[in-house]
């Protein structure tokens, strides 16, 4: 069961229950926690790696608070590549739609830049 996210405020989100203070990704049912890019405000394939090689059939992407993560145009082609749908938002935003995927039985996984 892909798991819910039940709070996100700037810099923490709670999932099943814990608390997270650092960048995080939800690849189906698995909670990657401490989640480091690259860079920082940028968002890389090999950032994703573990999500381009999971059964996920849609990527949501949250960008920070607001909206300061940038998306590298080689994860967006990356992503079309493998027919997963990216869909990006600002953090609060994305936490809406991937619950609202996971609620709805979606192959889904998230990647949530917590700050900025």
């Amino acid at each position: 069961m892909i798991p819910h996210i039940e709070d996100y405020s700037f810099g923490r989100i709670v999932i099943s229950g814990k608390t997270y203070t650092s960048d995080v990704k939800i690849i189906l049912e698995k909670i990657v926690p401490n989640w480091w890019r690259k860079e920082g405000h940028y968002l890389y394939l090999e950032d994703i790696e573990d999500i381009l090689a999971s059964e996920a059939e849609i990527l949501v992407v949250g960008t920070g608070a607001y909206g300061v993560m940038k998306i590298d145009p080689s994860v967006r082609e990356a992503c079309a590549q493998k027919g997963i749908r990216l869909e990006a938002f600002n953090t609060a935003e994305a936490v809406k739609r991937f619950n609202a995927l996971a609620e709805a039985g979606e192959k889904v996984a998230g990647a949530f830049h917590l700050t900025c």
